[in-house]
């Protein structure tokens, strides 16, 4: 990372930015030999860079993040690196192991972030794969039951669900 008191220290060496140090070292290689040739566009450019360091340096900070992201297949999320997003079937799991076994299409849709109806498929998917039972509540709600989380028969009980 990028450090603003070395790029000002590199401005200062430069001759107060004339031979253009400062934006070698942010990596901005036509700027700076621009800057060599030109007495640092005729101290026009330095003067200029005098105050616009803070942000030169925190450009050239995300820049680096920016393809430490595109080489690791994480894409940052406001300058940080945003965590793997779980699959939609490990929040299902992850919801009926916390409920007893018992899950709703709303509870998944909320967990996974995606649409009821898409929690919905994906739910219906497992019933087909076998591993939940689709049961309607007394009060008409729809709810996957998985079996392998339930470790009390009575937690079936779809009445007060």
């Amino acid at each position: 990372m990028y450090s603003t008191a070395i790029a000002y220290l590199l401005w200062f060496f430069s001759g107060f930015g004339a031979a253009g140090f400062h934006r070698f070292y942010l990596g901005k290689f036509g700027s700076g030999v621009l800057y060599l040739l030109t007495g640092g566009l005729f101290m026009v450019g330095s003067i200029y860079d005098l105050f616009t360091i803070p942000t030169q340096v925190r450009e050239a900070n995300l820049r680096v993040r920016y393809r430490e992201a595109l080489l690791s297949g994480i894409v940052p999320e406001r300058g940080a690196q945003a965590p793997k997003k779980d699959s939609t079937e490990r929040v299902i799991l992850r919801t009926a192991k916390a409920n007893r076994g018992r899950v709703t299409p709303s509870e998944v849709a909320l967990e996974a972030d995606i649409p009821i109806e898409e929690a919905k498929r994906e739910l219906d998917g497992l019933v087909k794969k076998g591993h939940s039972e689709m049961r309607v509540s007394k009060s008409g709600t729809i709810v996957y039951v998985f079996q392998d989380f339930v470790t009390n028969p009575a937690d079936l009980d779809l009445e007060d669900f």
